[in-house]
């Protein structure tokens, strides 16, 4: 059964959508919660879910998410084959820089300074390797 189509424990998940007068899903009961309001289900035995549990929903993850991401795009990070290497993806790359860019922007001043030194020192890194992905050109 594909993830997205897997069912949720009862009481688990958001509430069936209702329609208002616009059309849309009115799903503003749905909101997340602490973990002690709201204990992640226990996987199922047996599945690949349990070896591999997902880390706390945090600032720092999202950066990191966001940074690997871009380091995907730019072609410095690849799994697999090294003859299957896809070509960087330039404009991609430079909108999840700047999408880090506008996150620094609307944080400022509400940020911990760890928090601020790893969204800094990462645009300052996926900058620098964007300009020498770009200055290599076509022949990676």
């Amino acid at each position: 059964m594909p993830f997205f189509e897997h069912p949720l424990p009862p009481g688990r998940g958001p509430p069936p959508p209702h329609t208002g007068s616009t059309g849309w899903p009115n799903t503003v009961e749905w909101c997340p919660m602490s973990e002690a309001e709201n204990p992640q289900p226990q996987a199922e035995t047996g599945t690949d879910e349990e070896a591999y549990p997902l880390p706390p929903a945090s600032f720092e993850f999202l950066v990191l998410s966001m940074r690997t991401q871009a380091e995907i795009q730019l072609g410095l990070l690849h799994f697999g084959d090294p003859s299957d290497r896809p070509k960087p993806n330039l404009a991609l790359a430079r909108h999840s820089i700047d999408m880090l860019s506008i996150l620094q922007e609307k944080t400022k001043g509400n940020l911990s300074l760890e928090e601020q030194r790893l969204l800094e020192n990462s645009l300052t890194e996926l900058r620098f390797r964007y300009v020498q992905v770009a200055e290599e050109g076509p022949q990676r």
